[in-house]
């Protein structure tokens, strides 16, 4: 490998959503993430419903639309 070109390997924190921390390695010091195997509902075993109608017609609200 040439010398100065790379990007230094270092610890990184991963913080989720959900509030877990945990440490691995990354080029960047920290990353944020919105599901981790602590809050999955794969790994968790429970579905959670998400509210997207809500979500539609906060936007149509919001843009006027009919």
């Amino acid at each position: 490998m040439k010398a100065g070109i790379h990007p230094q390997y270092r610890r990184c924190v991963v913080t989720c959503a959900c509030g877990k921390t945990f440490e691995t390695h990354s080029t960047q010091p920290e990353i944020h993430v919105e599901v981790c195997s602590n809050c999955h509902p794969f790994y968790t075993g429970q579905h959670r419903l998400v509210d997207t109608a809500g979500r539609v017609e906060r936007f149509k609200r919001k843009y006027g639309m009919k």
